[in-house]
């Protein structure tokens, strides 16, 4: 018997939810005043762009998905479907671009940047922790379907009457 290909979809609901709490912590210490809390969502913004960047180059050993695999999928019945590994990974990219404009806009000075940063990011996380929807994952198949029906896949129009 072949093994089942793919991950379980569960693994990023779980990540999506730790993720979400730490995004929701970040957003209300960047929106308290005062440049300790303003210096500590800063830090914690940087270790979730750090978590993120994690996801995209080594999904497999994020602290996340080591934690799901080894204490909370062994007392789970197994997953009734797997799912393409490539959508998530691609969304975790999707998550590091947000916090890092974040970061980046907030270091050249921009009031409000990491807050909403963090706060976009909590949505999209929130999201996919409660419903199971991910936004990352819907981007990455539009942007599949559309590379696929690009130039080489388009179909030929009509000739103009004349």
């Amino acid at each position: 018997m072949t093994p089942p290909t793919g991950i379980d979809p569960r693994g990023p609901r779980f990540a999506a939810a730790i993720t979400a709490a730490l995004l929701l912590t970040a957003t209300f210490l960047g929106l308290l005043a005062g440049p300790r809390a303003s210096a500590a969502a800063l830090v914690l913004t940087l270790a979730l762009a750090a978590l993120f960047l994690w996801g995209v180059v080594s999904p497999r050993t994020h602290p996340w998905a080591v934690l799901f695999r080894t204490v909370i999928a062994p007392r789970l019945a197994a997953p009734a479907e797997r799912e393409d590994p490539r959508p998530p990974r691609f969304a975790q990219g999707v998550g590091l671009f947000v916090v890092a404009a974040g970061v980046l806009l907030h270091l050249a000075g921009v009031p409000w940047a990491l807050p909403i940063a963090t706060a976009a990011a909590f949505a999209a996380a929130l999201l996919n922790a409660v419903f199971g929807l991910c936004l990352g994952c819907q981007l990455y198949l539009l942007l599949q379907r559309a590379r696929r029906t690009g130039s080489a896949g388009t179909v030929p129009r009509k000739p103009a009457a004349r």
